[in-house]
């Protein structure tokens, strides 16, 4: 792997010469494991494509290095007797970091809950906290140090970075072209976030893309050309990704036009926090059913050591030549650390039961999430869904976009052709022939045919190699391009102007700023429209989201809308500059909305007649906005 450089150069701004990008990366930044895979350009053209992925060093055990595809997305905080610096080392560290990321870490982690950083991903589109903030472990003691959940998947893109650097020395992925993936889902502040962390670590050329689409890109990519004979125009794509913290809905339409096939994304699923972290907790919960059955009490400390490892027991048992049960130890809290461990044991059957019909249970199409009473009081944590049932996320889904594509007189739900699935939890068979049983139900009701089932994905690695071949199409302009632009409209809150009235609020209108598919990198200007803008006191920006209303353009004004075709977003505070004015004074303004060349939201304010130009950035500190001049 370690071969001299392509010599191509590209030019600067300023006349002088950088290196040419040699390689494609691709980096699928989890929930549970991260990969990183590469498309060499040097030896690719169009589809055909020498594409690899990394090996990636890792702690495995204290002072024990071992090169693996995936890297577990757990970090490990030891106490400072409890490992040494030689234990943590890693080959081409110049010293050995506080904490360790990868297998040892979530090893380690299961035995010690309160010191272990997991899910970052899902705290990082957490609109309830601050995400910048050292919050996690989330239930760890005073004396545990603790890491936001940007500073988390920073360093785990970190790690990514240094493996690759020392296998590829003369090719430092800081020069690469870099493409990172996100759920379809994020919001604008998520995928901020992102992009953040990924430039902390040191990542210049930078895309983000939906993970869903790396995994079509990466089915794409592994029939060889062939994906042409297995789709045709007029086919509707969904897939399915399930993965450990979300799951991921996506309806990819094919067209021919000028006699080729295009693929564009029509519609995305909302933001639903429900995958392999939820069906650990299950597994657990069932395995502390059975032990306290054999009066062996456990507490909460003990529960969630059960779970994480629960979760590598869910993990060896779908894996292919399972074997057909996996033991899990409990810590014990007493005295006796050796003697009085706790053991039970996950079986093959008891995951599959639970996966099968605890989150994918018959349904009909008709059915939607479960939604309970909340208690007035909760703990602070993640925001799962409700609902566990994939199947029924799944009908909510269909119905909802029953407009994102051309439909049968009569049907009442989009009616997919083909599906693709993706994400760990799909590697049972089970489970694949579960939703496809499902589905197919739904689709035989309205006299549709069967959806086929896209064959050929590697579950684990498909999105990072997807990921990677879509940076190499970009580049080369050459092989299929997954269009689709922004997974929502989005809208900002324009309050009206009356008279105070005693208990009513003035009415709130939503502005459309950047509609459904808005591609990146251009910008709208709604300058026949004009707002009035507070300055030099702290106000709010209320923003919207839909991933439903299709008709509306930039500028369209809505003064009333469903809580299903609007759903409201993070509200923004912020403080701008008053620029020689007086506090408090309304500036007349127009708003000019960019969709960045990775995927983000920008909102500018520009005062009429004025040179100024103030842009509002999703700057998620909870709740608070930053405004530039």
């Amino acid at each position: 792997m370690n071969e001299v450089a392509a010599s191509a150069d590209r030019t600067g701004a300023g006349g002088e010469k950088h290196p040419e990008p040699r390689y494609s990366i691709g980096i699928d930044l989890g929930t549970t494991h991260c990969a990183l895979s590469w498309v060499d350009e040097s030896r690719s053209d169009g589809e055909r494509v020498a594409q690899g992925v990394l090996d990636i060093p890792q702690l495995t055990a204290p002072a024990t290095v071992q090169a693996l595809s995936l890297l577990p997305s757990f970090l490990y905080l030891p106490h400072e007797s409890e490992l040494s610096a030689a234990d943590r080392a890693l080959p081409g560290q110049d010293a050995a970091q506080p904490f360790v990321v990868g297998e040892f870490a979530r090893a380690r982690g299961a035995a010690t809950p309160i010191r272990l950083v997991s899910s970052a991903k899902s705290w990082l589109c957490h609109p309830g906290v601050d995400r910048r903030a050292p919050i996690l472990p989330a239930d760890a003691p005073e004396e545990v140090p603790r890491l936001s959940p940007l500073q988390a998947s920073t360093e785990y893109l970190n790690h990514l970075r240094r493996a690759w650097d020392q296998a590829h020395p003369e090719a430092p992925l800081s020069a690469q072209r870099v493409t990172v993936t996100i759920p379809a889902s994020f919001d604008p502040a998520a995928r901020e976030l992102t992009a953040e962390a990924c430039q902390a670590a040191g990542f210049e050329h930078l895309t983000l893309l939906e993970e869903p689409q790396a995994a079509l890109y990466s089915w794409i990519q592994a029939s060889g050309g062939a994906w042409r004979k297995q789709v045709r125009d007029g086919d509707v794509i969904l897939v399915v990704d399930v993965g450990g913290g979300t799951t991921d809905l996506s309806l990819i339409a094919v067209q021919e036009r000028d006699g080729s096939l295009q693929l564009q994304r029509v519609a995305v699923g909302e933001h639903i926090l429900l995958g392999g972290d939820n069906m650990d907790l299950a597994l657990a919960y069932g395995a502390a059913r059975k032990l306290a059955a054999e009066g062996k009490q456990l507490d909460a400390w003990q529960t969630r050591a059960l779970a994480h490892g629960c979760r590598a027991a869910k993990e060896q048992l779908l894996a292919q030549d399972a074997p057909p049960s996996v033991p899990v130890v409990v810590p014990s809290r007493g005295s006796k650390l050796i003697g009085g461990s706790i053991r039970t044991e996950v079986t093959q059957e008891e995951v599959l039961q639970l996966l099968v019909e605890g989150f994918f249970p018959p349904a009909a199409i008709t059915d939607r999430p479960q939604v309970r009473a909340r208690a007035a009081l909760t703990q602070l944590g993640l925001p799962y869904a409700q609902d566990a049932a994939v199947t029924r996320h799944l009908a909510a889904f269909l119905s909802r976009q029953v407009e994102a594509t051309t439909r049968p007189e009569g049907a009442g739900f989009v009616h997919p052709t083909a599906v693709l699935f993706n994400g760990g939890v799909l590697k049972a068979p089970q489970v694949e022939a579960r939703i496809l049983q499902v589905l197919n139900g739904w689709l035989a009701a309205e006299g549709a045919p069967p959806a086929r089932l896209l064959e050929g994905a590697q579950l684990d690695l498909a999105v990072a190699r997807g990921a990677a071949y879509f940076g190499h199409v970009a580049h080369a302009g050459a092989g299929v391009r997954i269009r689709g632009g922004t997974a929502q409209s989005y809208y900002v809150g324009v309050e009206g102007n009356l008279p105070a009235i005693p208990g009513m609020e003035p009415p709130l209108s939503a502005l459309c700023l950047a509609p459904f598919g808005m591609e990146e990198g251009t910008e709208v200007a709604l300058a026949e429209q004009q707002f009035g803008l507070v300055v030099g006191e702290p106000v709010r920006l209320r923003f919207f989201g839909s991933s439903v209303r299709r008709q509306d353009t930039v500028g369209t004004l809505l003064e009333f809308w469903s809580p299903e075709e609007l759903v409201e977003l993070q509200e923004i505070e912020l403080h701008l500059p008053s620029e020689g004015r007086a506090a408090g004074e309304v500036v007349p303004v127009t708003l000019h909305a960019r969709v960045t060349d990775i995927g983000t939201l920008e909102l500018h304010a520009v005062p009429v007649g004025g040179h100024e130009r103030w842009k509002v950035e999703f700057d998620v500190r909870a709740p608070s906005a930053a405004a530039q001049g």
